[in-house]
Formats: C-alpha cells, structure tokens, sequence
C-alpha cells in the first residue's frame, strides 16, 4: 500500500522486518517443544535466542540465489547462530511458517480494525445523541419522503458498525489458528504436540486438520468481512456527499482556513474526503473474489494463492485502517446545519404529511384505494404548482366532509414524527 494511505502501526504488521521476527519465533518455539520432547539437543532455542539477529537484505540476497524465501531465512540465521541452527526447522514445510505467520499477521491487523472501530462508534454515537431530536428530510430514492431526525440517520450507522465490529471478531477468531504439521498435514516427521507448543507461545488455536496449508475458506472469510465493512465505510461516505451537495447543504466536511477545493474555482468546497473513501471501499472489497478463488488449490497446496496474498494481505488491512480512522475523523469534524435542514422540510410545503392524511381518511369512512386517489391528486397538484399542501386540502370538500379544518391542521405536527425517537435511541444503544 503506497505510504498516502498507510498509517504507521497496521504498516509496520506488514513490513519484512516483522515478518521475519514472527518466522523466527516461530522457530524458536518450535526448537522449544523439541527440545521438551527431546528430539533435538537442549540449548537449541536458546542460542538462536542469543545469536539470530534478522537482516532483510542478507535474506533477500540469499533469496535472488536460492529463489526461496524460508531458505533464504533459515540460511541467514545459521549464518549468525552457527552449527546449532541445524536443529531448527526439523520436520517443518516452509507454509507451516508462512501461514502460521501470514495468520499472526491478520490477528495482529484485525485487532487494531477493532479498536478503529471502536473509536468510530464512540464518534458517531456522540453525533447521534447530540442530534436525536434534530429534524431533517428523510429521503427514499433520493426524494423526499417523510422526517427523520439528524440523529437517527448517525444512529443506522451506529448499529451497521457495531454489526461489523462483531462480524470482524468473528473473523479473527476464525483466522486465528497455527499449522506445525509437516508436509502434507499428516505429521509424519514431527510431533502433534510441538505444533500445539507453537500455537500457544503465540496464542493461536491449532488448526484441527490441515494439508500442506491451513484451508482458505478462513482468508475468505477473513477478507469478506472487510469488504463489508468497507461497503458500510461507502454508505456513509455517499450521504455525506450527498448531503453537502450544494442544493441541500445540511452537513460539510470541515474545511479548513489554508485549503484550497479547486485549483481553477477559488469558491469551491468539495468532499474529497468522503470521495476518498468510496475510492479506498472499491479498493478493499476487490481482495474478495481473488481471496474466494484462493480457496480451491490443487490437491493438498498449489502456490497460486501466494502471490495474491502477498498482495491483499497488506493492501486490504492497512487501507481498511486508514478508511476507518478518516471516517471517524471525518463525523467528528462534521459541519452540520439544522437551518438548512429546517429549510429543505418545508421545501415541499408540507407534502411530506400525505400518508397522516391517508390514514385518516380511511380512518373516516373512505375506502383506501379512494382516500389514496383523493390525497394523491391534491398531493400532485400541490406540487406542480407550488402550493401550500394544507391549504389546498382545506379547499377540498372531499377531504373537509370527513375530516373538520381544526383536526385537518392537528395532522400537520412534526412532533408526530419523532414521537418513538427515544424508543429506537433506547434499544439501538442498549449494551
């Protein structure tokens, strides 16, 4: 991932240096549990933990020679460890290193995800309770439909990341997992029990059967769960663009006293952030189908899903990363404008209590299919000539003879839809 979206402690998961830290724990654990078992000689682990140091280009050196990377590895330590380091690795296929540690990688990202999140939700949420009572248009198909309030719109995103955040540890969970078996998965020349060693030193759970690989129905699963969280990202990302737009104005990314929007109009304001995010969503939910395709390899391991891990497994994490802190960021910064949003409810004059007079037409004697036909027409009208919608109801006898002008206007009560706002903040924000 270019360094424009990187944010230094998920890059630093991802860096060579790190990697090869986790191989070598590995290792060492696993030369550990040999030795507890005495298969190789005592005092194996011990002078790897004293001697080994890592060099990235000492190991890529050797691997532009041997065009193998656990070699490379393993061949850079014994060059600091000396003859013990001969011990090390015994009965080990290189993916046990590799997924074991690919997996490490995708913990160790998957839970700074979760305190990102974490961070966002208390962002939102805060908007949400400052704005609960705060009117603005709801909007189906991009056209006015019926009041909302600014704070329940903050609080659908509230609910959709705290699904996320659960869909996420999920995730983790399932990808958290350690695989010492050998070259098929069969443990033909190492010991169950080191594998076990291994998976609790780095606290991972055994996984119960492998190949020569750990199964990547887990990946898949893994990476689905960013896309999701990144297709969430975009949702917010598209209403806050909306919302900005010039004709509805209720809320504007802040803006600050040296930026500049254009560099041909000194007058514009634009959301490049939220724009942002929509470009990063795209860029995390394209790891799914290469992740999905990884899960049928040839027979126990093919290596065609190496390359594209290589690839995603950086890229999805570490842009995700950066997605959710700029959102968060983005809602805490939030210029909202309640007059604007004040204005664009009363652009319809009224329209918008259709459906209250509907109801209570059928609640007096109209069939529904006659009472829609009255309201829709009036409704029409009203809009086609830019007209008060309460008045041209109180122009019409067929409304008048069954609903009297004192109750007619009583239906015209914003606070009839906000009267359940408290029911909905209750149990969206129950723990």
């Amino acid at each position: 991932m270019i360094v424009r979206y990187s944010r230094k402690e998920l890059k630093n998961i991802w860096e060579d240096k790190n990697k090869y830290n986790i191989w070598l724990k590995i290792e060492i654990a696993a030369a550990e549990a040999m030795e507890k078992l005495k298969i190789i000689p005592k005092g194996v682990s011990k002078s790897v933990k004293q001697k080994a140091r890592i060099n990235v280009e000492r190991i890529l050196k050797i691997e532009d020679k041997v065009k193998h990377d656990v070699i490379a590895f393993l061949t850079s330590i014994t060059e600091k460890v000396g003859p013990k380091a001969r011990y090390l690795h015994q009965g080990m296929t290189s993916s046990d290193v590799l997924d074991t540690c690919f997996n490490l990688q995708l913990k160790q990202s998957g839970e700074i995800l979760i305190k990102d999140l974490d961070y966002l939700l208390s962002v939102i949420k805060k908007k949400a309770i400052k704005y609960k009572f705060t009117l603005c248009m709801g909007r189906s198909h991009g056209i006015h439909a019926e009041p909302i309030t600014f704070g329940l719109k903050m609080l659908t995103f509230y609910q959709e990341f705290l699904r996320n955040r659960r869909r996420l540890k999920v995730a983790i969970d399932e990808i958290s997992t350690c695989a010492i078996s050998g070259a098929v998965g069969t443990f033909a020349n190492i010991d169950p029990r080191i594998e076990k060693y291994v998976a609790k030193k780095l606290n991972l759970k055994i996984e119960p059967i492998s190949t020569q690989i750990i199964p990547r129905d887990r990946h898949a699963a893994y990476f689905s769960t960013l896309a999701i969280i990144a297709s969430s990202l975009e949702r917010f990302a598209i209403e806050i663009r909306h919302l900005q737009r010039t004709e509805i104005l209720e809320v504007e990314e802040f803006f600050g006293k040296s930026q500049k929007g254009s560099s041909a109009m000194p007058h514009k304001k634009n959301p490049i952030l939220s724009e942002n995010l929509t470009g990063l969503a795209r860029l995390v939910r394209s790891s799914v189908i290469p992740a999905l395709e990884n899960v049928a390899l040839w027979h126990e391991r093919d290596i065609s899903h190496s390359s594209v891990e290589r690839n995603i497994g950086p890229d999805a994490n570490i842009a995700l990363d950066f997605a959710l802190m700029r959102l968060a960021k983005l809602i805490e910064n939030l210029n909202v404008y309640p007059k604007n949003m004040d204005k664009n409810l009363k652009l319809t004059k009224g329209l918008f209590f259709s459906q209250r007079v509907l109801l209570e037409l059928t609640s007096s004697g109209y069939t529904r299919e006659k009472s829609y036909k009255i309201v829709q027409k009036i409704a029409l009208q009203s809009w086609k000539n830019n007209t008060d919608f309460l008045k041209n109801l109180e122009n019409n006898k067929l409304i008048t003879d069954k609903i009297p002008v004192n109750k007619l206007r009583d239906l015209f009560n914003f606070s009839y839809h906000t009267k359940k706002i408290n029911i909905i903040f209750k149990r969206s924000l129950k723990k």
